[in-house]
């Protein structure tokens, strides 16, 4: 099993589209579909309560349509988007609101497997970005600042971190939180 695999909710009001879309991402062991929705309501609250990092979103849909999904959600929370729909037409608006792709059904299982499989390798890519930044980078970092400025920060707020098995305060002024 892949420890972080790419968490993707499947949005399309055609269930048979739908499920042929879940089948093929499930193929994928780097890859975990976290839910599937047939309409714009069902996925603003999948897409809150899961925070996936992709969406494969259908465009005309009953109660919101794929562009007003994107309405409801806070835009620095948005996962990476892939419309998947029957129509061209909308193509130019979907890159306007930062769409990764754009897929017009029927979809080439081949095509999509390969997008689908890009984008769980750029995860992956980020996540050991991520994590050697905030190990090496952050932790070292934070504990170089904190002895230099030691005397200069006795009155700045601080929490504990704990550096190189050492616990240690670290001031909260400038911290970077990745998650």
């Amino acid at each position: 099993p892949v420890l972080n695999p790419l968490r993707v909710v499947v949005v399309d009001d055609e269930p048979l589209a739908r499920s042929g879309l879940a089948a093929l991402v499930r193929r994928d062991p780097e890859l975990e579909v976290v839910e599937e929705c047939g309409d714009g309501r069902a996925a603003v609250e999948a897409l809150r309560r899961h925070r996936p990092d992709l969406v494969l979103l259908d465009v005309q849909m009953p109660e919101l349509n794929g562009f007003e999904v994107l309405q409801q959600l806070d835009p620095q929370r948005l996962p990476a988007v892939v419309f998947v729909t029957a129509y061209d037409r909308f193509a130019v608006r979907a890159f306007e609101v930062h769409a990764l792709d754009y897929l017009v059904k029927p979809v080439s299982t081949v095509v999509l497997a390969a997008k689908l499989r890009a984008m769980a390798r750029l995860k992956a890519m980020q996540s050991r970005l991520i994590a050697m930044s905030s190990e090496e980078a952050g932790l070292r970092g934070a504990k170089r600042y904190v002895d230099a400025h030691r005397r200069e920060l006795s009155e700045v707020p601080t929490f504990g971190l704990f550096v190189d098995g050492v616990y240690d305060e670290v001031p909260l002024k400038g911290i970077v939180v990745w998650n």
